[in-house]
């Protein structure tokens, strides 16, 4: 989602990125052994393949602010990255990314993506705004706190209100229409594809 928008941004503070990892940990410490293997709303994405999804972007985060290239990193994060203890494994990847971005400074860093080099302000705005819809999809999977926090709904609407469709991606399905007086979580999850039930 993020190559929709410019790859340069003024560093700034008030990113809700703690916020948003504590909201998908809470679910994640919610999923129930029988649950793992359950759907959600991403197609052909089981909760574990969803938590695994989150699970390695946050692998990534400390070595591209470490400078690393995608190709240095290679394949390491590919795959199943869970293991047996899913729930773990999650917390571990959670809280080096958490500690990595908390250093002075690491907004202002160069990030190499995939598309081009960006700051670690942008890096983490997207970060937050897809771990802000995946904890809706996970609270979905698995039937329980679909409703997210306001100060994360009104940070990820503000950020996916300027990519414009991102359907083109391959990514999402094509936004949802909404009522004039919808809330900002449905707008939110209309523009990416999803009804919010809530």
């Amino acid at each position: 989602m993020a190559q929709r928008r410019q790859h340069r941004r003024a560093a700034r503070s008030g990113t809700p990125y703690p916020e948003a990892l504590a909201a998908f940990d809470e679910r994640v410490r919610l999923v129930t052994p029988d649950q793992w293997d359950s759907p959600t709303p991403c197609a052909d994405w089981s909760v574990r393949d969803l938590v695994n999804h989150l699970t390695g972007e946050q692998l990534w985060v400390p070595e591209l602010l470490m400078g690393a290239t995608i190709a240095e990193v290679g394949s390491r994060f590919d795959g199943d990255v869970l293991g047996p203890n899913p729930v773990a494994a999650w917390t571990a990847a959670a809280e080096a990314a958490r500690e990595a971005f908390a250093v002075p400074g690491a907004a202002e860093l160069t990030v190499h993506l995939s598309f081009a080099d960006v700051s670690g302000q942008y890096y983490l705005d997207q970060l937050t705004t897809d771990l802000v819809v995946h904890t809706w999809d996970l609270a979905e999977g698995i039937g329980t706190r679909t409703r997210l926090p306001a100060e994360l709904v009104d940070f990820a609407l503000g950020e996916i209100s300027g990519y414009g469709d991102l359907s083109g991606s391959g990514l999402f399905d094509p936004p949802l229409p909404v009522t004039e007086d919808a809330s900002a979580q449905a707008r939110l999850l209309a523009l990416t594809g999803r009804r919010d039930g809530g």
